[in-house]
């Protein structure tokens, strides 16, 4: 792959070529709502129908694909693919974010804004994994790359049940005294707005219930939320410039599932785009590859999975990743990771092991 380019460059060329309603909103794609909530409520019905055990996990599944269903759809929405209506935007947004317990308006500043902006930047990207140098700083980050790689592995994919939901509150934490102080009650309404109302539907189901209806489907929300957003990026290299093609990676599963998440997988396109609906980006995805094929990183979803557990997550520099506890060095997309250096992975060449603390 060659250097990095910015994401204007892809903009400019793409636009002369693609049609302009493709950048008009969705506003059709505001359906999957009303599908999404029946699919809940009627999961919910059916939890606090039966006595099986189970049917109610089940039921909880089925639940839970209507959660990430909500989450995917209030992506597009807040990103303006669906409505340009800032109202209808900020109140579908909210409730389609409301079972993983995210604010519209946070989500707006720290996914609109700071990640999409800074994507994969070392510092500036809130989602980014850190660089070896920063390990010194976090006593958890040396604890955890003193592990076994396998460990490591195994507690990173136990994380993604719980991941997208806490991570959100870190956020909270992080941007809040960035917004203006007119903008503070919206941003603390809608973060405790989910709670209460969870709260209230502990009160109604009971203790045995709620895990049933609402504990379990976020796990599973949790879980398929990030197996997408940790593939999107956490394999791609560093970049100083927002490269879109360099720091995404696009994972393709098939059309059946591709429809059931409202084509999510598709993230480089969204990353050339963001307000483009994912209804359109398989067509932009086939510009993108007749104009810069050797740029265009793509995986089936199931391999960059793989991957992401067979490699470590810590940056020795802007390309390679670093296992800390050999030395040996394995490369990001576009910069060497495929099958064959996964198995023979190269060695740092300082012959020590690298330290992950002073």
């Amino acid at each position: 792959m060659t250097e990095e380019q910015h994401l204007r460059e892809y903009t400019k060329t793409l636009k002369a070529r693609l049609p302009r309603h493709f950048f008009e909103p969705v506003p059709s794609r505001l359906i999957y709502m009303p599908i999404f909530l029946a699919l809940f409520g009627l999961s919910t019905w059916g939890i606090l129908d039966t006595p099986y055990i189970m049917l109610k996990l089940l039921l909880s599944l089925v639940s839970g694909y209507a959660f990430i269903g909500l989450g995917f759809l209030a992506h597009e929405i807040l990103h303006g693919a669906v409505t340009k209506n800032p109202l209808l935007r900020s109140i579908a947004g909210t409730i389609a974010f409301m079972p993983l317990m995210v604010g519209a308006r946070l989500w707006r500043k720290w996914h609109n804004v700071e990640h999409h902006g800074n994507t994969q930047h070392p510092e500036d990207d809130p989602d980014a994994m850190g660089a070896l140098e920063s390990a010194t700083q976090r006593p958890f980050i040396q604890w955890t790359f003193r592990q076994v790689p396998a460990f490591r592995s195994f507690f990173l994919f136990f994380a993604w049940t719980f991941w997208f939901t806490l991570h959100a509150h870190l956020m909270l934490r992080r941007f809040f005294p960035a917004f203006k102080p007119n903008e503070r009650p919206v941003v603390i309404f809608q973060a405790i707005l989910p709670p209460l109302v969870w709260l209230g539907v502990l009160f109604l189901v009971g203790p045995l219930n709620f895990v049933f209806v609402y504990l379990l489907p976020l796990v599973v929300g949790n879980y398929i939320a990030m197996s997408f957003i940790a593939t999107n990026h956490l394999l791609n290299p560093i970049t100083e410039t927002n490269d879109p093609l360099m720091n995404s990676l696009t994972v393709r599963n098939p059309k059946w599932l591709e429809w059931l998440t409202l084509g999510f997988g598709l993230h480089i396109e969204h990353h050339v785009f963001p307000i483009l609906s994912p209804k359109y980006a398989s067509q932009v995805a086939a510009e993108i590859k007749k104009l810069w094929p050797e740029r265009y990183n793509e995986l089936p979803h199931w391999k960059a999975i793989l991957y992401l557990w067979k490699t470590p997550r810590l940056y020795r520099d802007h390309r390679n990743l670093i296992e800390p506890t050999t030395g040996q060095l394995f490369g990001t997309m576009g910069f060497g990771l495929d099958d064959s250096k996964i198995a023979r992975p190269r060695r740092f060449k300082s012959s020590k092991k690298v330290r992950t603390q002073k």
